[in-house]
């Protein structure tokens, strides 16, 4: 039965050959040349026959697919909509049509048919790795709508599944137009290894370090880093095969080699933001003349601060014990256990870091004293704050800061400074108001 049909469409082909042909021949020309212009003739007719074919197959059969995908629930049916692969698969169609019609063309040219015929499987192998392309890509963006692959590397996956389809494309459409075996083409293929190697030496290198990267857990899309040698410090966008998007805090977009990860050290903020917790470390300098022992006077008037009435008095009750146990001599402030405006004014800072409410109080939490440098002692403040957004915590620390700068008067204390022009001008009009005097 297939045979018969085979046989009748190839009389039908003849017929229509025939038929141009002599409708051609009454114009008296050469016979080669009535080939050609046969050729040419029909040759725009099937072009125009398999564009209608090519409209009518994405316009009525595809348009009648994506209605009744429409209609379902399932999401991926949206997706291939989206990654044209029903469009794709309609592209069949006037191939599979071609391979029929187009022999009629080239009937007065037989030794044409073998190359049209190849390029026609060409034709097909390419559309071919386009449709398997586009469900991939469906795959990729379905996948990225699941918690578990939020933040996996897919483009880098996808990235090295489209370099095997090329490879097997290209392997397949060479065997197509040299009539040879695949494994011919890949044999020959392992001499030019080395070469190899070489054109493709950063697409291996992305790929071993996305496949490392992954499975360390090292980074992820959505990640805050920072990679000064590159200039990037945001947040991670997207992790290709060859290269790694980050968005800085600027909006500015820094590109870096994907296997630069693995060769380069880089600061990842993913534990600081999974804890809860954003740390700041930053010192107030103190300036050292003003630093002093505190009469009892000035510490009963320190008593009023309410957050450290209860230290004042369970130190100076530690202060007066070890006093009398030890028989020290009050008249020299120098003598024993004192009370100093610096120590009083960092277990305030302490006090009010531990009772506000923007203080992570299951961190590190310290007040400490630091070596003494040409700029004063440094009072480090050590803790975390309990909301890591960065405008947030930017307006937690200013807070802070800010009453402390203004409570620190009231220890008696200044925060040192480099003079300005305003110091040197009013030391100066100090000294001329003393020699006129």
């Amino acid at each position: 039965m297939k045979n018969t049909t085979t046989e009748l469409l190839k009389d039908s082909q003849s017929q229509i050959y025939h038929w141009t042909f002599q409708w051609i021949e009454q114009f008296g020309l050469d016979k080669q040349i009535n080939h050609f212009i046969n050729s040419i003739i029909l040759f725009i007719l099937v072009i125009l026959f398999l564009v209608m074919i090519d409209y009518f197959s994405k316009k009525i059969l595809l348009l009648l697919t994506i209605k009744a995908i429409r209609r379902s629930s399932n999401r991926f049916d949206d997706l291939l909509i989206r990654n044209k692969t029903l469009k794709l698969i309609a592209h069949f169609v006037p191939i599979l049509v071609a391979q029929y019609i187009i022999p009629i063309i080239f009937m007065g040219f037989p030794g044409w048919k073998d190359p049209i015929h190849k390029l026609l499987a060409i034709a097909t192998t390419i559309v071919s790795l386009l449709i398997v392309h586009s469900l991939l890509k469906s795959v990729r963006d379905i996948l990225r709508t699941k918690k578990s692959f939020a933040d996996k590397p897919l483009e880098s996956y996808l990235q090295v599944c489209q370099i095997v389809m090329l490879f097997i494309g290209g392997t397949i459409c060479f065997s197509i137009l040299t009539g040879s075996s695949a494994w011919s083409f890949l044999l020959s293929l392992g001499a030019a290894s080395a070469i190899l190697m070489l054109v493709f030496k950063d697409t291996i290198l992305g790929f071993v370090a996305s496949i490392q990267v992954s499975a360390n857990d090292s980074i992820r899309v959505g990640d805050w880093i920072e990679m000064a040698k590159y200039g990037a410090d945001g947040v991670v966008r997207e992790i290709n095969l060859n290269n790694v998007k980050v968005q800085n805090f600027d909006r500015t977009i820094t590109t870096i080699p994907t296997h630069t990860l693995l060769s380069d050290s880089f600061k990842n903020y993913r534990g600081m933001q999974q804890s809860g917790g954003r740390r700041l470390k930053r010192a107030i300098n103190i300036k050292i003349a003003t630093i002093r022992f505190l009469n009892n006077e000035e510490i009963e008037k320190l008593k009023n601060i309410q957050i450290l009435r209860p230290y004042i008095e369970d130190r100076a009750k530690i202060i007066d014990e070890y006093n009398a146990i030890h028989q020290i001599d009050p008249s020299n402030p120098i003598n024993g256990r004192k009370m100093t405006n610096l120590g009083m004014f960092r277990a305030y800072a302490l006090t009010y870091l531990r009772q506000s409410p923007h203080v992570h109080k299951s961190m590190p939490l310290m007040v400490r004293q630091l070596a003494s440098t040409e700029h004063g002692v440094p009072m480090e403040l050590y803790f975390f704050v309990n909301d890591i957004r960065w405008e947030y915590y930017e307006g937690i620390v200013s807070d802070i800061f800010d009453h402390l700068f203004a409570a620190i008067k009231y220890f008696n204390l200044e925060i040192f400074e480099n003079p300005a022009s305003d110091d040197f001008k009013h030391f100066i009009a100090q000294q001329e108001m003393t020699v006129l005097n």
